[in-house]
């Protein structure tokens, strides 16, 4: 590559060759020349300016930041799901896993199984917020997984209670299970026409106690003909 000494000695030789100036030494390798010194020049230039960081990681965008208040508003609403008479400051591990599993924390790389070895670690039946965040921390030590994206699920995933289910589907067969007209043999017989159930009359068959003579057809029209 071409230098500073080097340009400058073509221009010398051009000097002390031609004193007059009539003719020069071959300007467009004088030109390339100059033109080599500039590129390492920038190359330089650019070698010496720090890289600057890019605003999202080697792994793809950088993490959302977890809303710490809808992270304690979930604590608090899991804590009191199925425990009417809890404070909202302490969660236990059955609560926890239902949070996880809605949140879908827990999937094919976190069973219950883990979470339930990294709660006991903890050595108590019920946690408070601090040492559940602790407890998360260890989880996704452990897992590789990271905690931001653990706790941006759960504090993001619902109320508790609310799953994405199918509209419709549990209804639909709910309704084809209990359409009286598609049952048959011995079923068939415990429902009257209009699909009203008959009760124990429709499981057994009970003893006419009423004095009359099994299978008479005139039962109570005595009355009506004398």
């Amino acid at each position: 590559m071409y230098t500073h000494v080097a340009v400058h000695r073509f221009h010398n030789m051009a000097d002390e060759s031609h004193p007059n100036g009539t003719d020069v030494v071959d300007k467009m390798t004088v030109e390339v020349a100059e033109m080599a010194l500039d590129a390492n020049e920038t190359l330089k230039q650019a070698a010496a300016e720090p890289v600057k960081s890019s605003e999202n990681d080697a792994n793809g965008a950088a993490a959302k930041p977890v809303s710490t208040a809808a992270f304690k508003e979930q604590f608090k609403a899991f804590s009191k799901f199925g425990d009417t008479k809890s404070d909202g400051k302490h969660l236990t591990l059955s609560q926890s896993d239902k949070w996880m599993k809605q949140a879908k924390v827990i999937d094919k790389k976190i069973t219950t199984t883990d979470t339930g070895i990294h709660f006991k670690k903890l050595k108590s039946m019920k946690l408070t917020l601090d040492d559940y965040n602790k407890f998360l921390d260890d989880l996704a030590k452990t897992k590789k997984v990271e905690l931001d994206e653990i706790k941006n699920k759960m504090a993001n995933c619902g109320a508790p209670g609310v799953h994405n289910a199918t509209p419709g589907k549990a209804a639909e067969t709910v309704a084809r299970l209990t359409d009286t007209s598609k049952y048959t043999g011995s079923h068939k017989q415990r429902f009257d026409e209009t699909g009203k159930g008959k009760g124990i009359a429709g499981r057994k068959d009970l003893v006419d106690q009423s004095g009359y003579v099994s299978g008479y057809g005139h039962k109570n029209t005595y009355d009506k003909t004398h």
